[in-house]
């Protein structure tokens, strides 16, 4: 969401990177979708062996598949966060922070919510298994915590791809767009052959996607008309229904997600384009003083809504099972009218777990001149982490990886430490009159871009 880059008077930096409320109403309402479409899949079914098999009603639905071609908006939040995360990493370096600083803040801000869902879920869980709950049940709510890895994983690679991306984007930004774009078609062309190559594109594919983040933080789609932008959504959509028509990727966009291949590229220019057009009334809505005031109350804990939507969904669907409630069989009326109740109960379940949990996602602040970790400790925790992802990406995530994942996460905590305070160089006369100061801490306050995925 780009705005006209002024200087802000007390700080002498673009006014661009201030928090802007419509990249919070924009992720918060592609959230809300995303907990949504989830209440409409998961129907689990208990059995008389104790056994509990889950359905997903929406995937067996032949009008879902177009519908997802509107609903499918994970690429708008890597569009969105190229926008603040090249916004982000830029006030940083011009504060002379290094690339390492950016990966500790992003691992931070990340890992952080996450580490404590999966402790929390990997103890409770165990105690249940201990009470006699049937395995197949603990797995079943183990793999709900599987599904926010994937998305974690993915995001916070292309975050930390941020400063090297920024440089190559200013050099030239359509080059690199360009290679990233060949990049993709060529592992699609490949992933036949050699099907371990295909994850290559969660690289790839969300670089390029944030790319385009990129250059909507710069301006560029605010400079095209409205024709231009009306002829990008509809030539990306021409070309996703080519190379869905004729077969060369499938239609469903579930499907086409993990790992991601072209047509998610495809699906963020036609978001990205579409976002443009309606900037103005999106603007406007961001502008109502309540929309700003549950912003500020929900809109900034987004990574802890994500994370835990899933779990309590299947906790909650499956504890449902254990009451002589009667529950409608997958797909009727009756079961699609009650997906409204249980959407309410999610979003009522999440909301002491973001007051408990959401100041995780605060950003770390150190003490003035406060030493971060050294460059080896950011890689190591950066490896730490992607690990068990990686495990669980190839492997399934299973309860004792659950508890591995846990204290991965919580070893990379340990390692990034205390936060460094970069402070922008200046002339020696000046720094020998402030070395008795103290240098605000980063992000300032006044000036905290919308740092959360």
């Amino acid at each position: 969401m780009d705005r006209a880059r002024q200087t802000h008077p007390a700080t002498g930096l673009d006014e661009a990177v201030r928090r802007d409320p419509a990249i919070d109403l924009v992720r918060f309402t592609c959230l809300l979708l995303v907990v949504a479409a989830h209440c409409m899949m998961v129907s689990p079914v208990l059995h008389k062996d104790g056994t509990v098999e889950t359905q997903n009603v929406l995937m067996d639905q032949s009008w879902f598949t177009p519908v997802l071609w509107l609903l499918m908006i994970v690429p708008l939040f890597f569009v969105m966060g190229g926008v603040t995360g090249l916004q982000s990493w830029r006030r940083l370096a011009a504060r002379g922070g290094t690339g390492f600083d950016f990966a500790q803040l992003r691992l931070l801000r990340l890992v952080r919510p996450a580490m404590a869902l999966l402790a929390l879920m990997w103890g409770g869980l165990w105690v249940a298994l201990l009470m006699g709950v049937h395995p197949q049940v603990i797995q079943l709510m183990t793999a709900g915590a599987a599904m926010p890895l994937w998305f974690l994983a993915a995001f916070l690679t292309a975050q930390l791809s941020i400063p090297l991306m920024a440089r190559l984007h200013q050099k030239s930004p359509f080059v690199v767009f360009g290679v990233l774009v060949a990049a993709i078609i060529t592992v699609d062309s490949l992933r036949g052959a050699i099907p371990v190559l295909a994850f290559t594109n969660m690289i790839f594919v969300w670089c390029a996607v944030q790319q385009l983040g990129f250059l909507m933080a710069d301006g560029f789609f605010e400079r095209r008309s409205r024709t231009w932008l009306v002829g990008a959504v509809v030539t990306s959509n021409l070309l996703l229904g080519l190379v869905t028509g004729v077969a060369v990727y499938p239609g469903n966009m579930v499907v086409n997600i993990n790992p991601p291949n072209l047509c998610l590229l495809l699906l963020g220019i036609s978001q990205t384009a579409t976002l443009q057009l309606l900037q103005p009334a999106v603007r406007w809505v961001a502008s109502a003083r309540w929309v700003q005031t549950v912003m500020a109350l929900a809109g900034r804990r987004s990574m802890t809504i994500y994370l835990w939507h899933l779990p309590l969904l299947v906790g909650f669907s499956g504890l449902l099972l254990l009451t002589d409630l009667p529950i409608p069989d997958a797909s009727t009326s009756d079961w699609w009218w009650a997906r409204i109740p249980v959407f309410a109960a999610v979003v009522t379940l999440l909301v002491p777990v973001v007051w408990l949990f959401g100041r995780l996602e605060e950003r770390p602040t150190a003490a003035n001149h406060a030493r971060g970790p050294s460059r080896v400790a950011v890689v190591t925790a950066a490896v730490v982490v992607f690990v068990p992802v990686a495990d669980a990406a190839f492997n399934g995530l299973t309860l004792s990886l659950l508890g591995g994942g846990a204290a991965c996460f919580a070893l990379a905590v340990l390692l990034l430490g205390r936060v460094p305070t970069p402070q922008q160089a200046e002339p020696e006369a000046n720094a020998t009159e402030r070395s008795e100061a103290q240098a605000p801490t980063l992000p300032a306050p006044d000036l905290s871009a919308n740092l959360e995925p």
